[in-house]
């Protein structure tokens, strides 16, 4: 039996994985070797079974043995062998000075960075950075020659509009800080950039203008990232599902955007930025509800222009939440509240159909919403064709054959409507997540039911916080003198302060007492 038990235990210690780290970061701190030979021994090993990482030998000025290791598609060949292979490989006599010093005068290379560790060895090769080994010093050089295909800028196909910038981020983080640094041409932008994800080494910078941004912020970011601890990061919602106050919540609190117009405009009211490599979607952070509902193009119209449209998404974005909830809560249980013609009208609409409203409701709705979403899935040439034509002979089908009325199918399409005025898609979705429970409410206690759905709704946003900042702010806690950006559009000489919540650092905006008065000029003469 003990001999059993003998090798059992000796199975299972054959058995025990060898939890040691195989990655290409294995040993991280290790430096590079003095000897060529092993140097190029260790990049070998490493790249094993990797097709596209290249090793290209050559002589150092036809003597020293040397190395360019880089990979196929990322890296731009013409520049390493014009500016590279070219000049070192030329036969001359390298002074006494050393080696090292005399390829960072000779090298015709921009960006050139001495490299001792087989880490940064690794993220040079993995950047698209060419890596130089050569014999004789335990360094090598890693060439700022990174090149590959990368998406033109183009207009966003989430965030268009009538008047205003064309242009969008993309998939590049350094043409989208580039393009941060063309519209705020101050040395007051900041940009600190960091690497996240344990395999795709990810660049996420956090931007922000020095002076008007609370220094406790770009504190609590930076310690949110570093908190990060994942195998890779693909995209800006990884982070954002990862920072966030309260992850259970319908409601974004971190905003993203693909305009740098809308960008800037976040830095210049104190927020910051948090930009990721491989997603034209930048966050903004903090945020509160009333930043969800307004627009870029609000700012860039007449202020009148900009109040009415502001004041239609929020009547429409009430009636995307509760337009099929009042009716289920009418028909159920207050017809006495609806005049009688109509609900004549509605009665004998409702005939044929053999299901309460609530379900009558929750077919056309959860209908609407796969239509909503083929659509957006779809290719962009048939993807509206499909969710339009789909939802009007639905619609038109279904009332013919009975199942639902076409008061509803008017409700649905009413409400269907009002959603598309939000000009942020993540709080459309929000709204419509909260429509479905608002029903169910609705059905069982009425009117009830609503008022309770919204009073839970109410006190679920006053307890939301944005790193920190309320998220009904300024409506609450109240701030009277805010509220000409929120209820309304107020004209730009009039918003000579940013909101305190976010731009407390420096409120001076621009200077006071510059509305238009046609005769100052001639005055002044």
């Amino acid at each position: 039996m003990i001999r059993n038990v003998g090798k059992l235990l000796d199975k299972r210690k054959q058995k025990k994985p060898d939890t040691r780290q195989h990655d290409q970061d294995s040993k991280p701190e290790d430096r590079l070797n003095v000897s060529f030979s092993r140097n190029v021994e260790t990049f070998r090993s490493i790249y094993d079974n990797c097709s596209d990482v290249m090793f290209r030998p050559f002589l150092l000025f036809g003597k020293t043995q040397a190395m360019i290791i880089y990979i196929d598609g990322l890296s731009d060949i013409g520049g390493m062998e014009e500016n590279v292979l070219s000049p070192l490989m030329q036969e001359m006599t390298v002074a006494t000075q050393p080696l090292h010093e005399f390829l960072e005068h000779k090298l015709p290379v921009s960006k050139m960075k001495r490299v001792k560790t087989i880490a940064d060895c690794i993220e040079s090769i993995s950047t698209g950075n060419p890596l130089l080994l050569y014999d004789g010093e335990g360094d090598g050089f890693s060439l700022g020659l990174s090149k590959w295909e990368k998406r033109a800028i183009e207009e966003p196909a989430a965030e268009g509009g009538i008047r205003g910038s064309r242009e969008g981020f993309n998939e590049s983080i350094g043409i989208n800080t580039s393009q941060l640094r063309r519209i705020i041409k101050s040395p007051a932008l900041k940009i600190q950039s960091m690497k996240l994800g344990d395999y795709t080494k990810t660049t996420v910078a956090i931007a922000y203008i020095d002076g008007l941004v609370d220094i406790s912020l770009i504190t609590e970011i930076t310690a949110r990232l570093e908190r990060i601890k994942m195998d890779g990061i693909l995209e800006s919602g990884y982070i954002e599902e990862m920072i966030e106050d309260n992850p259970y919540s319908p409601f974004p609190q971190i905003m993203s955007t693909e305009r740098p117009d809308v960008a800037s405009s976040s830095l210049l009211e104190g927020r910051a930025l948090i930009l990721v490599d491989g997603t034209p979607f930048t966050l903004i952070a903090p945020i509160s509800f009333f930043s969800l509902i307004q627009s870029q193009e609000d700012y860039y119209q007449r202020f009148m222009v900009g109040t009415v449209i502001r004041w239609l998404r929020y009547v429409f974005m009430v009636l995307s939440l509760l337009l099929p909830s009042l009716y289920v809560a009418i028909l159920t249980f207050h017809a006495e509240a609806v005049p009688t013609e109509l609900l004549l009208s509605m009665a004998a609409s409702r005939e044929a159909v053999p299901f309460p409203a609530i379900v009558e409701a929750l077919i056309m709705e959860i209908t609407f919403e796969a239509l909503r979403e083929a659509g957006v899935r779809l290719p962009k040439q048939i993807g509206s064709a499909v969710s339009i034509v789909g939802a009007l002979v639905i619609g038109q089908a279904s009332v013919q054959a009975g199942l639902v009325s076409a008061p509803m199918v008017i409700v649905v399409a009413i409400t269907g409507i009002s959603s598309f005025m939000m000009p942020r898609y993540i709080a459309g979705i929000a709204i419509r997540m909260l429509r479905f429970p608002m029903m169910l409410l609705a059905g069982t206690l009425g009117l009830l039911g609503i008022m309770m759905g919204v009073i839970a709704i109410a006190i679920h946003l006053c307890n939301l916080r944005s790193f920190g900042v309320p998220y009904l702010s300024p409506l609450a806690p109240m701030k009277s003198q805010e509220l000409k950006d929120v209820l309304w559009r107020a004209p730009w000489w009039m918003m000579d302060s940013r909101p305190r919540l976010t731009g407390e650092a420096n409120s001076y905006r621009q200077s006071p007492e510059q509305g238009p008065e046609p005769n100052r000029g001639s005055e002044e003469k």
